[in-house]
């Protein structure tokens, strides 16, 4: 059996995306529009995947410097057919061709392999529109094989009623695109080669063309413009929180959630409304992420819960971990087991050992923090110099009162404890009180500052008298 070829086409423009990137490069689920292509295509284990890119096509390339596709440049855009011709040269001797095209994110594994499973010598992926405006109308007769993909400006008031329509993507088994694509000639409206044309070519000489039926028309769902690209985007999104869902994880609404990169989550876990899940994610059993938080890069352990309003980038947490509500952990933050980050709590390169708290207003950076430490509303690890990063150690057992601002790089030993309000720049011993505050002075009968309306209104304050 001879092997497979997949080209795409992804030469076009995107004019009307009103964008300097091509439309290829534009995102659905935070990876461009050709990398879910390239991946639906790369599940038929092809011989190459070649992509068909304009000029001025750098970003392109380099985005997908590290995928097993080949390149090659269509420099004037003169149609479909004209653009499966710079392919054919990269194509193998006898064997079959997948032709996609680049703008179709949704394409799903499901439909390519039912294509390619057709045995006729030409194969179009159709499906039945609600609204088949724009499409050309596919036209089967009594044998259930085509007969021709009639263009809806040269259509009868009959065909006009046809509901499937042609989706542009074909399948040419053996080396039938190698017999008919050296037939097409611009010689028509657009002045360009159209691929479609190869159709005609085959009927003429006698050969089979089928159309396979697709019950996904969302799969083939084109993408021009900014408008179909967010629908596309929801339908996507649609898609992975139902097969999340039908492996056990529970979302609450599957229309009010994003998932963007690499996803592993486990039966059991709960997703709130409004969750964004970006890059490299793994949430395991029983995690429990409220409304309206992003996690970003993480791994949430067993059991642990992501209140409403959290931001997590790059944190690692191990299991039974309580974050937020409004709490931000950012890249190198690690909480081991049974850790709570509270509100307005930022974690930044610190490890905070197990069991240990921050419950409140605080910021932790560059710091190594033990087991059941208790860290107090206010409190700040003073981690930058405006050069350099310190570090900040607190051992086990270690209780900081509120409001206290360490001074890196300070250690704190196991079991100290720190007097709130105090800012601390050296060293505490194992079981020590340490106390940095300035003296409280009290001041007798002194003044409050009084306001006072002048006769044009105006509001001014009453100096107290000197100390």
């Amino acid at each position: 059996m001879k092997a497979l070829d997949i080209v795409i086409l992804a030469a076009g423009k995107g004019t009307r995306m009103k964008s300097s990137l091509p439309k290829v490069m534009m995102p659905i689920a935070g990876k461009p529009i050709l990398a879910h292509i390239i991946a639906a295509a790369k599940t038929l284990d092809p011989r190459d995947i070649v992509v068909v890119i304009g000029p001025d096509s750098d970003t392109l390339r380099k985005e997908f410097v590290n995928e097993r596709v080949t390149f090659v440049e269509q420099t004037e855009r003169k149609g479909t057919g004209h653009a499966v011709m710079q392919a054919t040269p990269l194509l193998e001797d006898g064997g079959s061709t997948l032709v996609l095209l680049g703008d179709t994110p949704l394409l799903t594994a499901t439909a390519l392999q039912g294509l390619v499973q057709s045995k006729a010598a030409v194969n179009l992926l159709s499906f039945n529109a609600v609204d088949p405006t724009g499409y050309g109308r596919v036209k089967r007769g009594s044998d259930g094989f085509v007969q021709g993909v009639v263009e809806e400006k040269l259509a009868t008031p009959a065909e006009r009623l046809i509901r499937e329509v042609s989706s542009g993507v074909f399948f040419f088994t053996q080396d039938s695109l190698a017999r008919w694509l050296p037939k097409l000639t611009d010689d028509n409206a657009q002045g360009e080669y159209l691929l479609p044309a190869v159709i005609e070519h085959a009927l003429a000489d006698g050969e089979q063309v089928d159309a396979v039926l697709t019950n996904d028309p969302d799969a083939l769902m084109g993408i021009n413009d900014l408008v179909q690209l967010a629908s596309a985007e929801r339908v996507f999104q649609r898609r992975q929180a139902e097969a999340l869902m039908r492996d056990g994880v529970r979302i609450i609404d599957p229309d009010r959630i994003d998932i963007r990169g690499s996803v592993s989550i486990a039966p059991s876990a709960l997703i709130d409304v409004n969750v964004v899940i970006e890059g490299d994610v793994t949430i395991e059993a029983g995690v429990v992420i409220e409304p309206h938080s992003l996690v970003r890069d993480s791994f949430l352990g067993a059991g642990s819960r992501v209140k409403a309003h959290s931001h997590i980038e790059g944190a690692h947490l191990a299991e039974d971990c309580q974050v937020g509500p409004y709490a931000r952990l950012r890249p190198g933050a690690r909480l081991e087991r049974d850790v709570s980050v509270g509100n307005f709590v930022e974690v930044k390169a610190t490890t905070m050992g197990k069991g240990s708290k921050a419950s409140h207003l605080s910021y932790l950076g560059d710091a190594t923090i033990g087991a059941s430490v208790n860290i107090g509303a206010g409190t700040i690890t003073c981690n930058y110099d405006g050069v350099n990063k310190w570090q900040t150690v607190l051992e086990d057992g270690v209780f900081v009162g509120s409001n206290t601002a360490l001074v890196a790089p300070v250690h704190i030993e196991q079991g100290a404890t720190i007097g709130a309000g105090s800012t601390i720049t050296a060293r505490i011993e194992h079981d020590a009180l340490g106390i940095g505050r300035s003296k409280q002075r009290n001041i007798p009968n002194w003044p409050r500052p009084t306001k006072q309306t002048t006769g044009e209104g105006l509001v001014v304050k009453k100096k107290p008298q000197a100390e």
